[in-house]
């Protein structure tokens, strides 16, 4: 166990790779990639996400990166080992610390690689890092009520239902937000992660294209 100190510099921009992605700090330079990426599956057009179009994709970057400066979030590019191809994006978000815990979130990806296991290699690495290097005593998921991909997809991590926050933010088109919040602590790390190494031993070949959508939006 990672004994938390605070001497220690938690949260900063570094590359995780992984089987399947590597996740890199993300840059400017990433757009092209991140808006060619975002027109697979046009997600932005789901109205119970937070995900950019190509048109707002700058806005989305330099807030993030703002985001990163104040210390509370440490924003990543997703990147496909297999061809270097760009995915999306993923964050650590409502960083505490001093606990130290994080919220795994702001999180979309191309439709089509739903299933091939880029996802969950992603949480992975995100997780083992916040656990095992920065002494996390929980990491935290929050999606839309209505978005039940999502919501399915952070209960097959093994986070459990910490409850809803209703009325809890306005969306892009106006409506109200109930805001459903997953943790995972690190007690049940252990458990949590041997799950995503089975799903991992069992994705078919990354790349492979299959229809969907892959949003899971904080």
């Amino acid at each position: 166990m990672v004994v938390y100190d605070e001497s220690m510099p938690l949260f900063e921009p570094l590359s995780l790779v992984g089987k399947y992605v590597r996740l890199q700090p993300l840059r400017m330079s990433h757009m092209p990639e991140l808006e060619d990426a975002v027109r697979d599956g046009e997600l932005w057009n789901l109205w119970y996400t937070r995900v950019p179009s190509p048109e707002t994709m700058e806005l989305e970057i330099r807030q993030r990166l703002e985001k990163q400066e104040q210390g509370t979030m440490l924003p990543f590019t997703v990147r496909r080992l297999a061809d270097d191809v760009v995915l999306g994006m993923t964050t650590f978000c409502n960083i505490d610390a001093a606990t130290p815990r994080a919220e795994i979130g702001y999180t979309w990806n191309r439709a089509s690689t739903q299933g091939s296991g880029t996802n969950p290699d992603s949480k992975l690495l995100l997780m083992t890092h916040a656990f095992e290097t920065l002494g996390c005593r929980a990491v935290e998921f929050r999606t839309h009520w209505m978005n039940h991909q999502s919501r399915a997809a952070i209960e097959r991590l093994g986070a459990k239902q910490d409850g809803v926050l209703r009325n809890h933010t306005r969306m892009p088109d106006g409506t109200l937000r109930d805001t459903v919040v997953y943790s995972v602590l690190d007690s049940e790390w252990p458990i949590v992660r041997r799950g995503l190494q089975a799903r991992l031993e069992k994705a078919r070949p990354s790349g492979t294209p299959r229809a969907g959508a892959g949003s899971q939006a904080s």
